[in-house]
């Protein structure tokens, strides 16, 4: 009789999604004796009833390691242990579902789960591997904001698609002599605007962990644009903030979603500038773009050799283990200690210091 294994993906949608589930479904066929089972939107697909899974096999997945999004697809408001439900009255609340997950798993005949996803859908798998869930994670985030991992497929597709952006936004505020504000993901690390703005040469990049003086970035400015002749770029970091200041955000109305928004900062540092100095500027929010599309083929070749290895940690019953790359090679950790600390972007970091080094002002 065939093991059955589970395959899932939770929170933000990521280019490579769709290659690990590839890599990992081929692996199990190769290695004989499996049977792959996704469970569409993270764990919902297991709890909602009827349930929505979906039969995975050799040829099911063949081709879909080159579309971007994931094919079972994703959800940042599925917490089984903070599960948004409807009581008798419409009124929402919610509610730990995570015994009723584990029911259904055995009812399932579930071997082992294999969970892609970020911090948030990893401390979840902690918590299931504490309750005894055979599971196995791996790191998904355009952030690269996971510890215990050097690198997260998404992550550089990301970068490449800000890139392209704020290139094309170079041409533009050489030509009208403007200040151009690329605002970019990352929450709260500030991986992906660091290595856009080195690789696009921006004069300014803003992270949330250098709080920025403003009057820094008039100095920087006005040494690249004189009697309004002259342009300068900045790509700032949706977690960014002043000196003293707090980061932009807002409360979510969705139901079950447990993060703030973040997001506008863009606009906000636009108009305290506009207060300092008379220089024409422009805001461009990338948002979702960075998440979406094609996967590049980095993040191809790093999501399917986790994929590979997230089926070895299921077949050598290394559950509470999460896929690591690191320092070249592909290992694993405890998911507890890969949850254990938030990536920053640190004062050592080499990058940061080649970015100093070019003359880009990083606000302090």
């Amino acid at each position: 009789m065939k093991k059955r294994l589970l395959v899932l993906t939770g929170g933000g949608d990521c280019p490579g999604l769709n290659t690990v589930i590839r890599a990992v479904v081929r692996s199990a066929y190769c290695a004989g004796g499996w049977e792959v089972i996704g469970s569409k939107r993270a764990f919902n697909g297991v709890l909602e009833d009827p349930q929505d899974l979906v039969t995975l096999d050799y040829h099911s997945v063949s081709g879909i390691h080159v579309k971007g999004g994931t094919i079972l697809e994703t959800v940042n408001k599925g917490d089984p242990f903070a599960y948004p439900i409807q009581d008798e009255s419409g009124n929402w609340v919610i509610v730990d579902r995570s015994d009723d997950l584990i029911r259904r798993l055995n009812d399932l005949d579930i071997d082992a789960v294999v969970s892609i996803g970020g911090d948030g859908s990893q401390k979840i798998s902690q918590k299931l591997f504490e309750k005894g869930v055979n599971i196995v994670g791996v790191p998904k985030t355009i952030d690269n904001d996971l510890f215990a991992t050097d690198l997260t497929f998404g992550f550089q597709t990301a970068v490449e698609i800000a890139t392209e952006a704020v290139d094309k936004l170079v041409t533009t505020a050489e030509s009208h002599n403007r200040v151009m504000i690329a605002e970019v993901m990352g929450r709260d690390a500030g991986w992906i605007c660091l290595h856009t703005a080195v690789a696009a040469g921006a004069e300014i990049a803003l992270i949330p962990e250098i709080p920025y003086d403003l009057d820094k970035l008039v100095d920087k400015i006005q040494s690249r644009v004189v009697n309004n002749r002259g342009f300068a770029i900045m790509v700032v970091a949706e977690g960014a903030r002043p000196k003293d200041g707090v980061v932009v955000s807002q409360k979510s109305k969705e139901i079950g979603y447990q993060n703030v928004r973040l997001g506008g900062i863009g606009y906000h540092l636009m108009a305290d500038l506009q207060d300092r100095i008379d220089i024409d500027m422009r805001v461009t929010v990338l948002g979702h773009v960075q998440r979406g599309g094609i996967p590049v083929a980095f993040d191809r070749v790093l999501a399917t050799q986790f994929g590979a290895k997230a089926f070895d940690l299921v077949q050598s019953g290394q559950f509470g283990h999460m896929v690591s790359y690191s320092r070249f090679a592909f290992t694993s950790v405890p998911i507890k200690e890969a949850i254990s600390y938030y990536k920053f972007v640190t004062d050592d970091n080499y990058l940061l210091q080649t970015a100093r080094n070019m003359g880009m002002c990083l606000g302090d």
